[in-house]
């Protein structure tokens, strides 16, 4: 069992469906199990649920609602797999995002920090063994301009077991 900070962005509609829509056909791995989300805190296998819940309520206190927008979709090789991944970047809203990640990790979530790994704030919208299927679906994206708008105004301490993602307590950003 794991626990995991997840933002689930707040979108139009229109936005939501065609980014569902997109990964029901290409994503393997996280369409059956998770919505369309921005990860500020990877599994944490090493706790119990009332420590990581009381560390990300504590930090998390303060936080504010972020606004995104997307323009840009990047390719992303997985660095515990032999996948790619296509990922929506935002424009607006990556520092916050940052940073506010970051923040989560500055106390006792500080020796789970993966920092041999980049951290890209993104949705993952498909997935590939193949780099250049993968590649086409980011350049499919590109082709046209695009920008999507959404807001992240809440944060979901979530339980990670047996492939599946279970809400386990909202914390509203003000």
């Amino acid at each position: 069992m794991a626990y995991a900070v997840l933002s689930y962005p707040e979108m139009n509609d229109r936005d939501y469906q065609k980014i569902q829509q997109y990964r029901k056909e290409n994503d393997e791995w996280l369409f059956t199990v998770v919505d369309p989300h921005i990860t500020l805190v990877f599994p944490v296998f090493e706790t119990t649920e009332r420590d990581f819940m009381a560390e990300i309520e504590d930090l998390g206190r303060d936080a504010h609602k972020i606004d995104l927008i997307f323009r840009c979709a990047v390719i992303n090789k997985d660095s515990f797999s032999d996948y790619y991944h296509a990922l929506l970047v935002p424009d607006e809203g990556f520092s916050r995002i940052v940073k506010l990640h970051d923040k989560f990790y500055s106390r006792n979530l500080k020796p789970h920090h993966r920092m041999d790994i980049d951290f890209i704030p993104h949705l993952g919208i498909g997935n590939s063994k193949d780099k250049e299927h993968c590649k086409r679906m980011v350049d499919e994206w590109n082709r046209e301009d695009f920008s999507i708008a959404g807001t992240i105004s809440s944060l979901s301490i979530v339980r990670y077991e047996n492939g599946t993602v279970e809400n386990i307590k909202e914390i509203r950003l003000k």
